[in-house]
């Protein structure tokens, strides 16, 4: 069911006035104090309040505006597809926008709000961005759907949101690579407060826990989901007295900037290290060793995104708040079984 309709008696209970003295500031009156008048408008312009003068007709055909926080990786493309893929089907416009490109010069959460509600857009997807309780809570007051696509921050309990398992996806990755007898084995994770990774990296410590392999902090690593970061953190790797045999990457991203360092540096991927990803992406796919990766229903994940926006404009009643859909393992050529007569000291002879 959607919120009753926004009253001018709804603003005057906020500011503490009457309806009649709201209702001369909407329309321009001058016989209102100064200091009144100042409250009524900051309350308009938070509730974001339109007069029927002001309010525009929405488009003839609903529009969706979707945001990343980089088109610039497998994954974001893949879940774009999906939208795409159900909004062509619902005959629904997508605009995008990349908060990176925005960095330079935020934009006002009440601001940007308003300008989707003048705009007649249906909702807003954030897709890995880190969306603040401000922004979520101007979308909130002006009845504007919004679905968080695997977020960087944990969105509040009453925020739509959109995941796959990543624990056990986590837990299935280095389980793989134990199965295989590898003991020394790594985690190169996105950034550190991220959820998704945060779960991964859990995912991963319970396998190993579960099979009685020590985490070693040396280990463990975290940055953004890019392949520099596999490249810092291999170069790391290789550079301790024990280098694991086996690397998990939180991402497909990050494991390919693993697989270009291990290449400059002399390490083959499988024979002298394996490499686990994340995401399932063609990227995966593609590489040379095709990549052993957790795949995602990243097409899936973003048409269920949109399905929430649909299903809340609808106003349907909706039970659950949150989607997780379920990861699997994709095994090709990058992992197998560690060489026996490969020692920490013969790999660190190799990368040298």
């Amino acid at each position: 069911m959607r919120p009753p309709k926004l009253t001018l008696a709804a603003v005057a209970k906020e500011v503490g006035v009457s309806a009649p003295t709201v209702s001369k500031v909407v329309n321009g009156r001058q016989d209102v104090a100064e200091e009144t008048r100042n409250r009524v408008l900051a309350a308009l312009h938070r509730t974001g309040y339109r007069s029927p003068l002001q309010r525009k007709s929405p488009p003839a055909q609903q529009a969706v505006e979707v945001v990343f926080d980089s088109l610039n990786s497998a994954y974001s493309v893949e879940v774009l597809n999906g939208i795409m893929e159900h909004a062509a089907a619902s005959q629904m416009e997508v605009i995008l926008s990349v908060t990176s490109r925005q960095s330079a010069s935020p934009v006002d959460p009440e601001e940007r709000a308003q300008r989707l509600l003048d705009e007649g857009r249906s909702g807003m997807i954030v897709v890995t961005s880190a969306f603040g309780p401000g922004q979520l809570k101007a979308f909130q007051r002006r009845r504007i759907p919004v679905v968080v696509v695997d977020p960087l921050n944990p969105p509040p309990g009453d925020v739509f949101s959109v995941g796959a398992s990543n624990w056990a996806g986590g837990k299935a990755a280095a389980s793989h690579l134990l199965e295989l007898g590898h003991r020394r084995i790594a985690y190169i994770g996105g950034p550190a407060a991220a959820e998704c990774s945060q779960a991964r990296l859990h995912g991963y410590m319970a396998a190993l826990m579960a099979a009685g392999v020590p985490v070693v902090e040396e280990y463990v690593s975290a940055g953004p989901f890019r392949s520099s970061t596999g490249v810092a953190a291999m170069k790391s790797l290789l550079a301790l007295d024990d280098p694991p045999t086996a690397v998990f990457a939180a991402s497909d991203s990050i494991a390919l900037g693993v697989l270009a360092e291990a290449r400059r540096q002399n390490i083959r991927i499988p024979d002298d290290m394996s490499l686990v990803g994340f995401d399932g992406t063609t990227q995966a796919e593609e590489s040379l060793p095709p990549l052993t990766s957790v795949s995602q229903p990243l097409l899936e994940m973003g048409r269920s995104a949109l399905s929430f926006i649909l299903r809340q404009r609808s106003g349907e009643e909706i039970d659950s708040r949150r989607v997780e859909l379920a990861t699997h393992l994709v095994v090709r050529e990058s992992t197998a079984p560690p060489r026996t007569q490969q020692s920490p000291a013969g790999l660190r002879r190799q990368a040298d």
